[in-house]
């Protein structure tokens, strides 16, 4: 897995995903409306927003899990209608994700079934993607037999397997405690420099938003819009004290999360 490759022939900094008067709808109500956003090939995007402004559905449809009402997705040029080949997804409930009768190895290679016939490579292909995320160790034991951390790690290396050019993540670290969640984090920046992936991420902590993002997302407003796109501005090399030390991280936050406050939706 080389950034040549996941990059395929865009350059960094190119539209690779294009967000264009995306909306949808269940029935009368109207979720999202006119969201318009282009994704950059090897960025780190997150996006936040207020409870119930949809982003885990914003999500679904950027993968080809749900249809948007009006509008569309395109990854390099072409409409997403069904999930992509070149997009993998992790998401936050690991648990359910992972098969407990199957080792971590056959995990990560389970995917890879209708994409590659020789085992072989297959397995090739899921060992090195284990070893990115430092669980070549473990690769005979059973999901149970690992902490929530490592599991979270398991299906990462999965969608890494699939030397994806984009990898979609919704909430991938709030099942886990605070010191796991920043191995995580910085996990996850690493594995993105190396590989060169553009990563979006749903997150409702500002401050991982803000960490890990070069483009924060903002959403809010009923039904739901883009609120802002802000520029980090924090660098490449990142570090969980230091950086959140800088006035820079302490500007971002709080501008993310008064825009955020701003467009709460009232639910009582």
């Amino acid at each position: 897995m080389e950034q040549v490759k996941a990059l395929g022939k865009l350059e960094v900094g190119a539209e690779l995903l294009g967000i264009e008067a995306l909306g949808k709808s269940y029935g009368t109500h109207e979720v999202l409306r006119n969201l318009n956003v282009s994704v950059r090939a090897g960025e780190f995007m997150c996006i936040v927003g207020p409870s119930g402004a949809g982003k885990t559905t914003l999500l679904q449809c950027l993968s080809g899990l749900s249809a948007p009402s009006t509008g569309e997705v395109r990854l390099h040029g072409k409409v997403v209608t069904e999930p992509p080949a070149e997009m993998a997804i992790v998401f936050q409930d690991y648990s359910r994700s992972l098969m407990p009768w199957m080792s971590v190895l056959d995990n990560v290679m389970l995917p890879l079934r209708n994409k590659i016939k020789s085992k072989s490579e297959r397995k090739t292909k899921a060992m090195t993607a284990l070893n990115e995320v430092g669980l070549k160790k473990h690769v005979s034991k059973y999901p149970w037999q690992l902490s929530g951390g490592m599991q979270q790690r398991v299906a990462i290396a999965r969608a890494l397997a699939y030397e994806p050019a984009i990898v979609l993540m919704d909430e991938p670290f709030a099942s886990v405690d605070a010191q796991t969640r920043a191995d995580l984090e910085d996990l996850t920046l690493k594995i993105k420099k190396h590989l060169g992936i553009t990563v979006l991420l749903v997150t409702h902590d500002i401050d991982e938003a803000v960490y890990l993002s070069d483009r924060v997302l903002v959403l809010g407003g009923v039904p739901t819009g883009v609120v802002d796109l802000v520029e980090t501005g924090l660098g490449e090399d990142r570090d969980q004290i230091e950086t959140k030390a800088t006035p820079r991280f302490a500007e971002i936050r709080s501008k993310v999360y008064q825009q955020i406050r701003a467009n709460t939706i009232n639910v009582a």
